[in-house]
């Protein structure tokens, strides 16, 4: 064992065994956070093939306190729409419309409304499955 010629060698040695410990602790967790802030893909979800083209395309007009949205699914599967309109106001009641399939080739109309102003409106979408589908079929989408 080599010891120290100076008190400033063993203020330096001192130092690098507190810091060295708390350094590799600080750096696990980053890895391990990072890790954990990328998105993953839930459970059994396929991700969308290359030439497989989906969803209506929605446009949201918002008047005062109404909103009506025009979709049009211009692909081959169904796509099932459904508005989504938040109020401004703590006391006006937020709502979430009844879905619409809208099919090929098609546009539907959505609306809502609330009491006084809006705050935001946004049409989610959910493709169907065609019900000819085979559920042996491997090249099949997957349903949930």
């Amino acid at each position: 064992m080599v010891l120290p010629s100076s008190a400033e060698e063993v203020s330096l040695v001192r130092l690098f065994r507190i810091v060295a410990p708390v350094t590799a602790v600080v750096a696990a967790l980053l890895i391990v956070l990072s890790y954990e802030a990328v998105p993953h893909a839930p459970a059994g979800a396929r991700p969308p093939a290359e030439g497989d083209p989906f969803g209506a395309e929605c446009r949201t007009n918002i008047t005062g306190s109404r909103v009506v949205a025009y979709c049009h699914n211009a692909y081959v599967d169904i796509d099932r729409v459904r508005l989504h309109i938040e109020c401004d106001r703590w006391w006006d009641i937020d709502s979430d419309a009844s879905p619409v399939d809208v099919g090929p080739a098609r546009t539907e109309r959505l609306t809502g409304r609330c009491w006084k102003e809006v705050r935001s409106a946004w049409v989610s979408h959910q493709r169907l499955l065609p019900s000819s589908a085979d559920p042996d079929d491997p090249d099949a989408p997957d349903g949930t």
